[in-house]
């Protein structure tokens, strides 16, 4: 075998040699090299992508959580003046009283559930006119507001066929819903109470 690859060398006027491999330069540790550093610069990218995403993300949540933080008792449902009244065997109205302390509210969401039904209310700081919702203080449905800072206001819902089982409120603070800030689901009769 070795006289045939020096026969092949010599003809093509390359110098004969046992092995051949020696010559050559080894490219095996320069590709391992190049290939260790792709890498590793693909994984600096990646988590520089990822890292973008999720502080990205961090920020959201934070800003949305921060909108909200020490703010729920600020908005609350005044217990003396929440009471239910019965018109007829099916035909309930609820009484509610929404106390604002020192914040700054979007709207109100109000929850009011009755015999396994949910009616919610989007209360607001402009007037609006809201289906089964009225001021306590008139009938214009047109009025509906939220009270202002370190105020109260009191309102009259209608159409219930049922008892009120319970009312809750969640207020959007800097366009972010908030979670519940306040539930009351012990709700007296009105005959009761005044």
């Amino acid at each position: 075998m070795a006289k045939k690859f020096y026969k092949k060398n010599a003809k093509r006027g390359l110098k004969p040699t046992i092995f051949p491999m020696k010559n050559r330069k080894n490219s095996k540790g320069l590709s391992t090299i190049v290939i260790t550093l792709i890498i590793i610069l693909v994984s600096i990218v990646a988590v520089g992508i990822v890292w973008a995403f999720v502080n990205n993300m961090i920020k959201n949540q934070i800003h949305s959580s921060e909108s909200c933080y020490g703010n729920y008792d600020k908005i609350k449902i005044n217990g003396m003046y929440t009471c239910f009244e019965r018109i007829s065997a099916a035909n309930y109205n609820l009484r509610f009283s929404l106390s604002m302390g020192d914040i700054s509210v979007d709207k109100v969401i109000v929850s009011v559930s009755s015999a396994g039904n949910v009616n919610s209310y989007e209360i607001t700081n402009t007037p609006q006119n809201i289906t089964n919702l009225v001021m306590y203080s008139g009938t214009n449905p047109a009025n509906v507001i939220l009270p202002a800072k370190n105020a109260g206001l009191t309102y009259n819902a209608t159409g219930f066929s049922a008892k009120i089982d319970s009312i809750e409120i969640s207020p959007y603070i800097q366009v972010t819903l908030c979670g519940v800030s306040d539930s009351v689901s012990e709700i007296e009769d009105c005959k009761l109470i005044f």
